[in-house]
């Protein structure tokens, strides 16, 4: 008897796009032998569907467009449901298990990770504690200055304690980190709401942008070098994948880079020495492991041009599944394709 899997799409989040996409690939490749497919959507406003038509119609919002293939459901958080809730008839429906293919806040951030540990229903990636550390910049950053881990020097402020003292703070962060400078949100993935900074104006400037996005942001000091990302796969014994390397097409790796200009030069493997690549799988499983990930992570670093540092970016606890995403063609070119990881991270599901 094959087994019932949700996969949940869309979300309340600045992510929402890439998410559909993601959702289309894992669904067209998820293998179709083993597993029986629920599909259920998030729209931006936080209403959620039982989606009946085609994966294709995902990108653009276009699954919303005919209503015949939605139905009103949520997930229950009752254990003797383990399941949805179909609103219409109030009826429940059990499922194995569920693969939540949402980027960013209200989906990556351990919120749908906490209400499916309330429900009972095993569910691919890493737990709810995992995902929220992983989300927030500045406490996966805090975390890993604590065990040592080489990542670029950073500060972090809230909203609140900005607005005030915003020249003030931009020139002691300028004094500490130098020029030029990257202003991140703290809880937000895909590049988004990230910028530049080459002064003292345009570093104001990109903090205001970023708190558009969250209410605590993260600044961090330029690294000069390759940009490169590994793959992570497992529970108890995770396995990691060979190493990408990233080339941007624009001024780094922003959303316009990753998703929309197609003009971004990727290898793999990075154009390093084998020993670099291993010390960097090595970093990745290491990093994994301290930060409590289950299931799946990518792991992005800097190799330091100036002396070989291998230094931490960040971490993805959902990374991208589209066609064009690092972390299924990391583990594809180390020999494990699409359908076959997809099944692997439902068994890991089931097991952890």
């Amino acid at each position: 008897m094959k087994m019932k899997v949700l996969i949940v799409f869309g979300g309340v989040s600045s992510e929402h796009d890439v998410s559909l996409v993601s959702a289309r690939s894992v669904i067209n490749n998820i293998p179709a032998d083993k597993y029986d497919v629920l599909t259920m959507g998030i729209t931006k406003e936080g209403v959620s569907y039982l989606y009946t038509g085609s994966p294709d119609n995902l990108p653009e919002g276009k699954w919303l467009e005919n209503p015949e293939y939605l139905e009103r459901c949520v997930i229950s958080p009752d254990r003797e449901h383990h399941g949805i809730i179909h609103i219409g008839s109030g009826e429940t429906e059990r499922v194995d298990v569920v693969f939540p293919v949402l980027h960013g806040k209200n989906g990556e951030d351990g919120t749908m990770q906490g209400l499916l540990e309330i429900s009972g229903i095993p569910f691919v990636g890493c737990k709810t504690a995992a995902s929220a550390v992983c989300m927030d910049k500045s406490l996966t950053n805090a975390l890993l200055d604590y065990h040592k881990v080489s990542q670029a020097k950073w500060v972090a402020v809230n909203k609140f304690d900005f607005t005030g003292e915003k020249e003030k703070f931009a020139r002691e962060a300028a004094d500490y980190l130098g020029f030029p400078i990257f202003v991140k949100p703290a809880n937000a993935g895909s590049s988004v709401g990230i910028r530049k900074a080459s002064d003292i104006e345009s570093l104001v400037d990109a903090c205001d942008y970023a708190f558009e996005f969250d209410k605590k942001i993260v600044l961090e000091e330029n690294i000069t070098g390759a940009e490169v990302e590994c793959a992570v796969l497992g529970n108890d014994e995770p396995i990691a994948s060979t190493v990408g390397e990233i080339v941007p097409c624009n001024d780094f790796y922003d959303y316009d880079a990753k998703y929309i200009a197609n003009a971004t030069g990727l290898y793999i493997p990075a154009r390093l020495p084998d020993e670099k690549i291993e010390e960097i799988r090595q970093k990745a499983v290491r990093i994994y492991k301290l930060l409590g990930c289950s299931g799946l992570t990518r792991v992005d670093f800097f190799v330091r041009e100036s002396d070989g540092e291998v230094m931490l970016n960040e971490l993805n606890t959902i990374p991208g599944f589209t066609s064009i995403s690092m972390y299924p063609k990391l583990f594809a070119a180390s020999g494990i394709e699409y359908p076959e990881l997809i099944d692997r991270l439902i068994l890991y599901a089931l097991e952890n």
